[in-house]
């Protein structure tokens, strides 16, 4: 308990600190920013419309990440850079994620409404999606593909925007806009590494451009990027980030490898039970043969490392495993190659081409196989090594086949203790075996090459129309490595043959252990290629300005091949995942913008899209801009939108599988001889749902306004303030009818009863395949292993909030510049209606799956602050995450109260507390040709919040929200020089 307290003041000093040296200092030029306070010199075309414009004001609410500020920020890739913004929510992907379908790529998610519903785009134009969908089915694009040295801006739309651009802008639309010329040369060059002596940081990046545009008409540059993040251990950052167990603090222990004989750890744990067929080492006995009294042995026992425990069932070696094999940031290795070339055809013609490469590698180490698992999903159910329970033989031979019997058999006394005294009863003298392979490092490559042409033309036709043609082609390219899972066969007859040591792993050779874990390597890949073309015309005159129209088209082409992993069903706990489709689409959109009055402008935009699957949509949006006076506006749009099936949803070809844990309820535990029978048939399991992709989906479907205004009450102050409300309905969700499928099948008496009850929940229910029967009992109902859920639409979602933003800008005396701006997001509600039940996310833990348990805070916010004395600027970002309920309405109970505590302690954990992060950077300008910048990350060392019932992937933190807090304080420099 003084633990907590000590840490919980820790993060209120720092919050304290954090404010009393912003006021202060006051930071560098803030990174997000919704109100300008002066008009722009050219026009610029602002994400959500087709016109220029001489500010970024629309009527829809709109956020501009600029490279200077973001720089000074210390923030040095997209990622990062478009995750800081406070609109971003569950369901966002860090570059630190390393658990799950999309480990190695990163993603946002505006609005908390999934990644899927977040467009993205470089220069306007769509890229390909990474090909691993993120939960099995959201399709994304990998921002860790964009080079950030050539970022001019980062614009960030933060209402429905299908009207202008399709499909999958539901919660917004994130617009990187790279530099378009460059003449001379220029690099960065930085380096960085944590307090803690880990986490090294190395960036470069050079650029070097030719042609005098303006004059010559042409221009030319190529830019070269790299990027290296080392790893970090779990075990480095020490508790509570190391451990399951958290008694210390009064939390509950959930590290049984310490304690426990049937666990699977570095050390191997045997019983002597049965074996049915000797030539199969899955085929042993439930129990133990000597009941419930039977001891457990410890092979290698004298190895233990960490001491020993001694238990009523024998005596073994304690093991943390998280401390031991966990890691907070994986090894990430970045470097890309860009180049363009814009070029004038004539006085009223421009053009560019531009091509990139991009490579990103991420090596995650994980924590090694564990000898007894469930069969790959679709696999039969004598695959599993978990039940009954895989078993080491009395005799082993150089086949591996008939040991028995065969005339080179030997007795297994290397892994097997009873061998000797059931020589003649191999039958009853096998050894059951719970057993992790230390020995074999385990975890995964991701190499991804992302491949992006672009090219286009525009121009003016006499003085009031302009047209543009622009061409994308973009390919992704994944090749993922798995390491360390257990090849089924091999295993097998690395059993039967003894070449595998249980007792002393340190003799095996790397032949064998390549034997039983060969590396397992899967390319997949996505493409997308497509033209858009549109036109704009001044109309007329009217009392606020010109009516301008605008009208185009885009025909896009779209591909993916998520081969699966595990496809001859051959390797425990390497997943079947996989998706495949390809589609063309076709559409047609307008623009209007109306200046009625001088003191109204309103605008009206739609698309119509048609996919090849057969469905089409219209999208249209209404915004309006009210200004009464010059210092202050109001501003609104309404908007409908849609996203589209993933080729994960829908491909007739895809699949997907998810387990979780279950507990057998009481009907069934009664049938298995009750609850005083000490039945392990009765023990928790992974029960698996298998979905398949469903063609005849329709999109998701949303309705979204905005109500906001623009104030500039003095010449140095402005802020903006909006209201948002989105509702997504149609949702695409799979087996919405999983738990009463459950339910249903628990209720049945028999086999034949219990797949036809759950075939009867509703189409696409069904049994796919069921467990050993108990041989307790075989004439009782067995467990279900893998139930069959569709992809269905259904069900709807709502979320409103409010966001915030203010700049200041004063002069001080002694020509002292101190700029400060804030941006903040209030979540009022995140609610799912899932079939007539009301789930309430916001500032909970909820929804826990989209979200990989990081959940929806309600508030999120960063405060920047610049003093800019002479040629030296000195800035501070402070970031904030509001506190979050350990509650999650998705998961057990709509109640979200403390009694519903996901780490059921009651009271104590029911909140994760708020965060506050801040970053320091100080700029020098030595000449016009080389700045020098120092940056302190993390300034105050700020701790992640305990967050008990996170995922067990990340024990007691959050990744999303608290990712700086694991890392601690880090100190970076480097140099800018142009020439």
């Amino acid at each position: 308990m003084n633990n907590h307290k000590h840490l919980r003041g820790a993060w209120l000093r720092h919050g304290v600190a954090a404010l009393s040296l912003v006021t202060t200092l006051a930071s560098a030029p803030a990174f997000a920013q919704s109100a300008t306070t002066a008009a722009e010199p050219e026009t610029i075309v602002v994400t959500g419309t087709m016109f220029r414009r001489t500010n970024t004001e629309t009527p829809s609410p709109v956020t501009v990440l600029t490279s200077e500020s973001l720089i000074k920020a210390g923030i040095t890739t997209a990622s990062d850079a478009i995750r800081s913004i406070s609109a971003d929510g569950a369901g966002s992907i860090g570059s630190g994620f390393q658990s799950g379908f999309s480990a190695g790529g990163s993603a946002v998610s505006l609005r908390g409404l999934g990644v899927s519903s977040t467009l993205v785009l470089v220069d306007g134009l769509r890229s390909a999606n990474f090909p691993l969908n993120d939960d099995g089915h959201n399709a994304y694009v990998d921002l860790n593909s964009i080079p950030f040295s050539l970022i001019d801006k980062i614009e960030v739309l933060k209402d429905g925007a299908s009207s202008s651009y399709g499909a999958d802008a539901i919660g917004g639309v994130v617009n990187l806009k790279l530099k378009k010329q460059f003449n001379g040369v220029a690099g960065n060059a930085e380096s960085g590494i944590s307090e803690r002596g880990d986490g090294r940081y190395s960036r470069l990046s050079a650029t070097v451009g030719f042609g005098d545009y303006q004059n010559e008409g042409w221009n030319f540059y190529v830019n070269g990027e790299y990027q290296y993040n080392g790893r970090i251990s779990n075990a480095s950052r020490g508790f509570p980030y190391n451990t399951q167990d958290l008694t210390s603090i009064g939390g509950l222990d959930k590290n049984a490898d310490d304690s426990s004989m049937t666990r699977n750890v570095p050390t191997a744990y045997v019983v002597r039970t049965s074996q049915s067929d000797l030539n199969n080492p899955l085929s042993g006995g439930i129990n133990a043969s000597d009941g419930k009294t039977a001891q457990y042995t410890a092979l290698g026992l004298a190895n233990c490392a960490g001491g020993t425990f001694t238990a009523s069932n024998g005596t073994g070696c304690k093991y943390d495993l998280v401390n031991q094999y966990r890691q907070i940031a994986p090894l990430q290795e970045r470097y890309s190659v860009n180049g363009r070339l814009s070029f004038r055809v004539s006085d009223r013609i421009e053009g560019y081409i531009t091509g990139s490469w991009s490579h990103s590698y991420v090596s995650i180490n994980g924590t090694p196989s564990a000898i007894r698992a469930t069969q790959p999903f679709g696999g039969s159910p004598s695959l599993a090594s978990s039940s009954p329970g895989i078993v080491l033989p009395v005799y082993v031979c150089s086949s591996g086949v008939n040991c028995a019997t065969a005339a080179d058999r030997q007795l297994n006394t290397t892994n097997n203790p009873y061998a000797s005294a059931y020589a003649n009863d191999p039958t009853n003298g096998a050894a059951r075996i719970y057993y992790m392979f230390g020995d074999i490092p385990a975890g995964s490559e991701r190499s991804n090459d992302v491949y992006r042409f672009t090219s286009g033309l525009n121009g003016k036709i006499g003085e009031s129309t302009d047209w543009r043609v622009e061409g994308v082609y973009a390919r992704d390219n994944l090749k993922l490595t798995q390491h360390g899972l257990l090849n089924i066969a091999n295993l097998m007859k690395a059993i039967n043959t003894g070449s595998y040591n249980f007792a002393n792993p340190s003799a095996n050779s790397a032949a064998v252990r390549n034997f039983i874990a060969p590396d397992r390597t899967t390319p997949s890949y996505s493409e997308m290629y497509g033209v858009d073309a549109s036109m704009t015309r001044a109309l007329f005159d009217l009392p606020g300005g010109k009516a301008q129209v605008a009208i185009g088209g885009q025909i896009r082409a779209e591909k993916l091949e998520n081969r699966n992993q595990n496809a001859a069903l051959d390797t425990y706990g390497l997943t079947t995942a996989s998706a495949y489709g390809q589609h063309t689409v076709s559409a047609a959109y307008f623009e209007i913008d109306a200046p009625v009055a001088r003191v109204l402008d309103t605008n009206f935009s739609g698309r119509f899209d048609h996919y090849s699957e057969g469905y089409s949509k219209f999208s249209p949006k209404i915004g309006v801009k009210f200004t009464p006076i010059k210092a202050l506006a109001f501003r609104g749009t309404y908007s409908e939108g849609f996203r589209a099936p993933t080729f994960a949803e829908s491909g007739p070809r895809s699949q997907y599988a998810g387990f979780v844990s279950t507990t057998p309820p009481a009907g069934f535990v009664d049938q298995h001889g009750g609850a005083a029978a000490n039945n392990s048939y009765n023990n928790v399991y992974n029960l698996g749902r298998g979905s398949v992709g469903n063609p005849n989906l329709k999109p998701e479907n949303s309705r979204s306004f905005t109500l906001g205004m623009i104030a500039q009450p003095t010449r140095w102050l402005s802020f903006t303030a909006d209201y948002y409300n989105i509702k997504k309905s149609n949702l695409i969700v799979s087996g919405p009818l999983a738990g009463k499928a459950v339910d249903a099948y628990f209720s049945a008496t028999n086999l034949a009863a219990a797949q036809a009850a759950v075939a009867a929940v509703g189409p696409g229910y069904s049994v796919n395949s069921v467990d050993s029967v108990d041989p307790l009992y075989p004439d009782a109902l067995p467990r279900v292993l893998i139930i069959n859920v569709p992809y269905v639409n259904a069900n709807y979602s709502v979320t409103s909030g409010l966001d915030f933003s203010a700049t200041a800008k004063v002069n001080l005396p002694h020509d002292i510049k101190w700029t400060s701006r804030l941006e903040a997001t209030y979540v009022i509600r995140y609610d799912l209606n899932n079939n007539g039940t009301l789930q309430r996310y916001a500032g909970t833990f909820g929804p826990y799956d989209l979200s990989s348990g990081n959940g929806t805070p309600r508030i999120r916010g960063n405060w920047q602050n610049t003093l800019e004395i002479g040629q030296l600027s000195l800035s501070l970002t402070t970031y904030y995450v509001g506190r979050i309920k350990e509650t999650a309405a998705d998961q057990a109970s709509t109640d979200t109260s403390c009694a519903q505590n996901l780490y059921k302690t009651g009271d104590k954990f029911c909140y994760v507390s708020p965060f506050i992060n801040n970053d320091f950077n100080a700029t020098l300008k030595i000449n016009d040709r080389m700045t020098v910048y120092g940056i302190v990350k993390n300034l105050f060392d700020a701790k992640a919040p305990v967050a008990p019932a996170a995922y067990s992937s990340a024990p007691n933190f959050l990744t999303t929200w608290h990712y700086a807090g694991l890392v601690g304080r880090e100190f970076r420099a480097g140099v800018n020089i142009k020439m």
